[in-house]
């Protein structure tokens, strides 16, 4: 009896041993430099839910502030089973951005858009950034996309209009799909465009997430959404090719490309390509859009500024008798609409702008960064008051005279920087500027208790509705 009290009692110790070996590793990293300084916390967890924790979408996370506070710009720590070096200081941020091709996500974001992923594969990624620059460029846009745009909008605002209230985000969303499914996949069968707008309810709205694909968890929805709609996706256009009927714009240049190019990509590749656009395109507008609008709604001194800015370009339209669809002309004439958007991207962007795999080690100071770490890099340049004065003030005033065309600058990144600068950039203050235009043209007004909010990505708990009706009963007659 004591002989296996004693056996027992050697293999709990061995075990106990065993995992304080693995817990001082997890929080020890080896490196063949110095680390830069940090915690790893809890093993697999890491500081995970204390990073995910809800603030304030115009500020910092507390946790990242907190870091910043003890440990200065540049801090290890583990984030959702990784190791992760996070950065708040410019010139590394720029330095990686320049350097590194791999974009950093978790293991969640992976399952989600495939490890082999068009985005995320460097053989194919520079071939789908010039597919997607093709029609999302501004070339693109001027030809292609602005007249859609300006239509939907215009026609989902009157909708708002006659029932009294509008729903930001949804409205954004239904824009962006209805959009970019005509360009894509041509005109579309009731059912399965249906069907394809319904896919977006069944996607969780936080991406950053553990990667357990387990019944029940957010990335076996995410997982289970995406199969939903790649099915829908396949299903309309191996029906369209085998039936002879037109694809969108969109797909005939992807086509176009393989059928006359060496770079050739699959119908399989095609279609994931399409879904992914979808995605991103969805997860990301939508939220910028509603967040502008609040900031818009807490400043009546923006919000007329921005009346008059609208009001005369469709004065000016009546006045020299042209038709009411917004020209690319009209788009670049709206320069206080641009400096708000622009105004809106720095106060927005508090999220990591840059997010890379490290490929290689680098040495920063007195600091070594290991290679195979995921690396974030937070704008925080965006509210130094060396730069900006008053930064946490939405203060569209302060980019007069600027050029607002640049989309990254040392002391601008709301898009990213290096070769995996967002290619959609243009789309994005396209569509805030068109929605913008049309909205102006109303009396609308966004409920108080709306708050916007961040949990890596932007949310609105409390929605993201808007009070709006026509501004005279001739508007409401001619239909504007």
């Amino acid at each position: 009896m004591v002989e296996v009290y004693e056996l027992w009692a050697a293999i709990l110790s061995l075990i106990v041993v065993k995992l304080c070996h693995w817990i001082y590793q997890w929080r020890n990293p080896k490196s063949n430099g110095k680390l830069p300084p940090g915690s790893m916390g809890f093993p697999i967890i890491g500081e995970t839910f204390e990073f995910m924790k809800l603030h304030d979408a115009i500020h910092l996370p507390a946790f990242v502030k907190k870091k910043v506070l003890r440990h200065g710009p540049l801090f290890r720590t583990s984030l959702f089973g990784g190791k992760v070096i996070i950065s708040t200081d410019i010139g590394v941020n720029m330095e990686i951005a320049k350097t590194n091709n791999i974009p950093g996500m978790p293991k969640s974001l992976k399952r989600l858009f495939g490890e082999n992923n068009l985005f995320v594969n460097l053989e194919t990624h520079k071939h789908a950034r010039s597919l997607t620059n093709q029609f999302l460029g501004s070339q693109g846009l001027k030809l292609r996309m602005i007249q859609d745009i300006d239509l939907l909008s215009r026609t989902h605002m009157e909708e708002g209009a006659r029932n009294g209230s509008l729903d930001i985000k949804e409205t954004s969303s239904k824009i962006i799909v209805e959009c970019l499914a005509k360009k894509v996949l041509g005109d579309m069968e009731p059912e399965a465009a249906k069907e394809l707008t319904l896919c977006w309810t069944y996607f969780p709205r936080e991406w950053f997430r553990f990667s357990w694909n387990v019944p029940g968890t957010g990335a076996y929805r995410m997982v289970k959404a995406k199969n939903r709609m790649m099915k829908v996706l396949k299903e309309t256009i191996l029906k369209k090719r085998a039936l002879g009927e037109e694809f969108g714009e969109v797909f005939k240049i992807i086509f176009g490309e393989m059928d006359g190019g060496a770079d050739t990509i699959s119908v399989e590749k095609a279609i994931d390509y399409i879904f992914t656009l979808f995605v991103i395109a969805n997860e990301t507008t939508p939220g910028v859009l509603a967040a502008t609008i609040k900031l818009i709604s807490n400043n009546p001194k923006v919000m007329q500024e921005l009346k008059r800015e609208h009001e005369g370009i469709v004065r000016g339209k009546i006045e020299k008798e042209e038709k009411a669809d917004l020209t690319w002309e009209d788009y670049k004439s709206m320069t206080f609409t641009h400096m708000v958007i622009t105004e809106s991207l720095r106060i927005t962007s508090t999220a990591p702008t840059v997010l890379r795999i490290i490929d290689r080690e680098y040495q920063f100071g007195d600091y070594t960064i290991p290679a195979g770490w995921i690396f974030m890099g937070y704008p925080y340049v965006h509210f130094n008051p060396e730069k900006y004065e008053d930064p946490s003030v939405f203060n569209p005033w302060r980019w007069k005279g600027k050029d607002l065309s640049v989309n990254v600058s040392k002391t601008f990144l709301p898009f990213g920087s290096g070769s995996r600068l967002c290619v959609g950039a243009e789309f994005v203050k396209l569509q805030m500027a068109i929605f913008i235009h049309h909205l102006s043209r109303y009396r609308w007004s966004m409920k108080t208790e709306t708050t916007v909010l961040r949990r890596f990505i932007l949310m609105l708990p409390s929605g993201s509705d808007v009070q709006i009706s026509y501004d005279t009963e001739e508007d409401s007659s001619v239909g504007y």
